[in-house]
């Protein structure tokens, strides 16, 4: 599981940020890339990097400021030039609909693939045997949303020696084991699985929160998160200029993450007023209220590693 940074910026393009995209790597659990946001010129930045676009599965849109979806429709028509025959579902606020179904239609653009549209409300909008995908909303000028994405447990490993000294042969039994399944041998010896498998491996959990204010919602997207990315405007000197905006400081991102006590805390939405220099001192200055702070960069990856 890997965060992967093609846009670190806020309003508009800049010559050392673009604006927000970030991509969730899940090449190994799934053979998938889940997109976060779609600002203007995406599908270039995607062009330097690794990432296939035949690979993105699904697309989470935290609200509707250009800056955040501009950059959808052209990736979305690209992909039927790039292999993609998938079928690829976007979420995102109410409107994420009408703003698709214009856009695609009078551009006359035709996907070769399935496209679904889930316009999205406080809830688990995904789930399936790996993964949850919580929403909430947060606090800015229009409804914006944070996502916390729960990787399920998984089995412990198999101890299959110990297995062996217990008369089980290799076989289709060993996988009901694993799987919690209680068997019987054929000499009557009843298996339970909780002796054999060794402690469940923690999910990982990682929260992406769109556009904010300082508010509870993003304690509770964030609690116990391996990784956390926040947006982080303004500096911890211009906490009106913040309030006013409806966005947060360095300041407000590492008091949540604080809060939240997560592993990690990655900035990301960056005013282009702060060059590379000033960007240090706001990591610096979110340092000074949560010491494990980061600066995201375009282009910059981050492993999460299994618990």
């Amino acid at each position: 599981m890997d965060i992967f940074f093609l846009g670190t910026g806020a309003g508009v393009p800049a010559k050392l940020r673009n604006v927000t995209s970030i991509a969730l790597k899940l090449l190994e659990e799934r053979g998938a890339v889940w997109l976060f946001d779609c600002g203007e010129a995406t599908q270039h930045q995607i062009l330097h990097t690794s990432i296939k676009p035949r690979r993105i599965e699904k697309i989470f849109i935290t609200h509707l400021h250009g800056d955040h979806i501009y950059g959808l429709p052209g990736l979305l028509s690209s992909r039927s030039f790039q292999g993609g025959e998938t079928e690829v579902t976007v979420y995102g606020p109410k409107g994420i609909e009408q703003f698709l179904t214009v856009t695609l239609s009078v551009s006359q653009t035709y996907l070769k693939y399935p496209l679904k549209i889930v316009e999205i409300e406080e809830e688990v909008v995904f789930e399936d045997d790996q993964f949850t995908v919580e929403v909430r909303a947060l606090e800015h000028g229009i409804p914006s949303f944070g996502y916390r994405i729960v990787e399920k447990n998984k089995p412990g490993t198999l101890l299959a020696d110990k297995l062996l000294e217990a008369g089980v042969p290799p076989g289709p039994l060993y996988k009901k084991i694993k799987n919690g399944e209680t068997v019987t041998l054929d000499n009557g010896k009843t298996i339970d699985p909780s002796e054999f498998v060794g402690p469940a491996q923690k999910g990982r959990i990682v929260t992406i929160l769109g556009d904010t204010r300082f508010c509870e919602n993003a304690v509770l997207l964030a609690k116990e998160a391996d990784l956390l990315v926040h947006e982080a405007t303004f500096s911890k000197e211009d906490a009106k200029l913040a309030y006013d905006y409806f966005h947060s400081t360095t300041h407000h991102a590492a008091e949540i993450a604080t809060r939240a006590n997560v592993t990690q805390l990655c900035l990301t939405h960056i005013s282009s007023r702060y060059d590379r220099q000033a960007s240090q001192e706001l990591v610096k200055e979110a340092c000074e209220v949560f010491a494990n702070t980061i600066m995201a960069e375009d282009f910059k990856e981050i492993h999460i590693p299994a618990n």
